[in-house]
């Protein structure tokens, strides 16, 4: 098989990811890289320039606020956290992925019916 199997953009599941992860508190760019790698949709390292320049973009649109915090040893490193209206694009992206999970089984259930 030399076509390309399970191919797409990972990265379109960032803004989801990093959402999900703020939606459990307040957060670190660093802190949230290390999280949103464990929701299985980044394989490999997670591009820090990618996940800032998400996180940054999010920001500007009123989607995650974020603030300086300069407590604490070392350089002063900037918090994020999920506004109501990033919980809200959240609760979308869910619908979303429930959709497309249906559509995947019904998939799959009707291929096996046929094998």
């Amino acid at each position: 098989m030399s076509r390309k199997v399970g191919g797409g953009k990972p990265q379109r599941y960032v803004q989801p990811s990093l959402l999900m992860a703020l939606s459990d508190g307040s957060s670190y760019g660093y802190q949230l890289i290390q999280l949103i790698g464990e929701y299985g949709f980044l394989r490999g390292d997670v591009p820090p320039g990618m996940i800032y320049r998400h996180l940054r973009q999010m920001d500007e649109e009123g989607v995650v606020e974020s603030r300086w915090d300069s407590e604490g040893d070392g350089p002063a490193k900037r918090v994020y956290s999920i506004t109501p209206e990033g919980l809200e694009i959240l609760e979308a992206w869910i619908i979303h992925m429930e959709r497309q999970r249906d559509a995947l089984d019904n998939f799959i259930k009707r291929y096996k019916k046929q094998n």
